[in-house]
């Protein structure tokens, strides 16, 4: 911006000077100034012509008659004068000139090859110079003077006007800059403290706008990641701990009951309530059930914890859908017959289908939706059918079974925690986490799970996974 500030300055202020100067001449007339200028740069441009002429000759040129009046016809035009000297003494001269002049230009200009000029009698000579060192030991020189006529008040006055528009452009361009500066940095710097003094006090409700330039640019963006991070994570911390309080508040409702239970058998034993070998190890055996119902219930509630907080690791592999469901059906079939339910696999897949997945999750997820069908079956011919299919990006697992059905208001809850369906089972058996810990694994694996129900129609559990 500082070296923007300089160039544009500058290019302004040669912008002015040429518009003041075609002005100054408009009015004026060509003699007010501008003319003598262009003159002047015809003579300095002459002077070097002949100097750079007679620098490619011999002196002993420069002293034959006919090369001496082509000088003189040339330094005549610029209104010059040219003097050829030998050890100081003049040898040829175009114009009249005193040796005084003579010997204060040569001791003026010395030696030097630059093109400038000198003052005379106060007058401003333009001079060009060419010395020759001569075999004999001689020093030779041609010496051009041409008398510069420049209007002194115009320039001044000129070098004036340039010098005040340039700082006065200057001085605009550094209040531009600064005033950009104050805009694109220091302002949003600004706001970006009192963002972050909210932020540290617990603020994090107050937006930060994206602006200034540059780096404070990314600053502002990176500050507002961060507090929408934070204000995500203060989020994420509080349904944790709501989660929680739910999750105890709701596993002590329901660990009441099998305890209440054992209790009560055990204190039946101590009490003396049961008599005989046979009372007594029927009241051992309810206990002992209700305390596996206890732990299922606990493990029920670690599992799904840990499945909410994203804290159990996958270990997806590839697996053949109708293979792995065979061996599902095949661990699930002598419980479901002691139940006297028929359980059957059904396979509408056209060819070898594979899916990624973690096959323990998997297993659990269709341990619980098949519990659930037992568990609310209430019929003697029960059964209980697995259907696989595929559509073109997943393949669809359908668990159906013959059962009472849900009622449809209870649908859209039943994935929810400790939500049972029926409201005599409200007390039954189990956590209530069974559907809800099914639907996280399979979210899990970034698939969907969904049903299908009513009341006398039996149920119809969906699971749909990606295809690889």
């Amino acid at each position: 911006m500082n070296a923007l500030t300089v160039f544009i300055s500058i290019a302004l202020t040669v912008l002015a000077v040429m518009i003041f100067v075609a002005a100054y001449t408009k009015l004026l007339g060509p003699k007010a100034g501008a003319g003598d200028l262009k003159n002047a740069f015809e003579v300095r441009m002459g002077l070097g012509e002949i100097k750079s002429m007679a620098q490619n000759i011999e002196f002993e040129r420069l002293l034959d008659k006919a090369f001496q009046q082509e000088l003189s016809d040339r330094v005549n035009v610029l209104g010059a004068n040219a003097v050829i000297l030998k050890n100081r003494e003049i040898l040829y001269s175009a114009k009249k000139v005193s040796e005084i002049d003579i010997d204060k230009s040569l001791m003026l200009t010395g030696s030097g090859p630059n093109l400038d000029t000198l003052e005379l009698d106060g007058r401003t000579y333009m001079y060009a110079r060419a010395d020759y060192n001569l075999h004999s030991g001689d020093k030779g020189v041609l010496l051009l003077l041409a008398p510069v006529r420049l209007k002194t008040g115009f320039y001044m006055f000129l070098g004036v006007f340039t010098l005040c528009f340039f700082i006065a452009s200057f001085l605009l361009m550094n209040f531009w800059v600064s005033y950009r500066f104050s805009r694109g940095i220091i302002a949003p710097v600004s706001r970006l403290k009192d963002a972050a003094v909210k932020i540290s006090e617990g603020d994090l409700n107050r937006g930060i706008a994206v602006e200034g330039e540059g780096e404070v640019r990314e600053l502002s963006r990176t500050l507002e990641l961060m507090r929408i991070k934070l204000k995500e994570s203060v989020y994420l911390q509080q349904k944790y701990d709501e989660n929680r309080k739910f999750l105890v508040s709701s596993i002590s409702h329901d660990l009441k009951t099998p305890v209440t239970s054992v209790k009560g058998y055990i204190e039946g034993i101590i009490d003396g309530v049961a008599k005989t070998p046979e009372k007594m190890a029927e009241y051992l055996e309810t206990a002992r059930s209700k305390a596996i119902l206890v732990n299922a219930m606990i493990d029920d509630l670690l599992l799904y914890s840990r499945l909410d907080m994203h804290q159990i690791p996958y270990h997806f592999e590839k697996t053949n859908i109708l293979q792995y469901f065979e061996d599902c059906v095949a661990d699930h079939r002598y419980e479901c017959e002691k139940l006297n339910i028929q359980l059957t696999l059904v396979s509408e897949l056209q060819d070898n289908v594979f899916v990624s997945i973690d096959r323990e999750r998997v297993k659990r997820v269709i341990q619980n939706i098949l519990d659930n069908a037992m568990k609310y079956m209430e019929k003697s011919d029960g059964r209980i059918e697995i259907v696989l299919r595929e559509t073109r990006s997943s393949a669809v697992i359908e668990i159906k079974d013959n059962g009472k059905g849900i009622p449809e208001h209870d649908l859209p809850h039943i994935f929810e925690r400790f939500y049972r369906a029926d409201a005599s089972r409200r007390s039954a058996e189990g956590s209530g986490l069974g559907l809800a810990i099914a639907k996280q694994i399979v979210e899990d694996h970034e698939g969907n799970i969904w049903v299908r129900s009513g009341l006398g129609e039996g149920t119809r559990m969906m699971i749909s996974l990606k295809k690889l």
